[in-house]
C-alpha cells in the first residue's frame, strides 16, 4: 500500500466564502468572479479557469470606489 495522495490537475477556485455580489459592477466581492464564471467553474477546463485567475487582480480596483454612503447623501449625489 503507498501513501501517496491522488490529486486532481486543475486550477483551484479562487472562493474565499465572501459571496457578495456587488450591485452595479456584478461582481463577487470575495473572488472578484462574475455570476457566470462561478456558476460554471466546475465546467471549465484548465486553461479557461487560468485566463479568469489571470484576469482577476485586475477587477479587484473597479470594486475600490465607494458607492457615496453618508457623504453622498449629505451632497445630494
Amino acid at each position: 500500500m503507498t501513501n501517496m495522495v491522488w490529486k486532481r490537475n486543475e486550477v483551484e477556485s479562487p472562493c474565499v466564502q465572501i459571496c457578495v455580489v456587488h450591485p452595479a459592477e456584478r461582481i463577487c466581492t470575495g473572488c472578484y468572479r462574475t455570476i457566470d464564471e462561478i456558476s460554471r467553474w466546475s465546467r471549465m477546463d484548465s486553461s479557461e479557469r487560468a485566463e479568469i485567475m489571470n484576469d482577476l487582480p485586475f477587477r479587484k480596483p473597479r470594486l475600490s470606489t465607494r458607492r457615496g454612503g453618508r457623504a453622498a447623501r449629505m451632497n445630494g449625489s
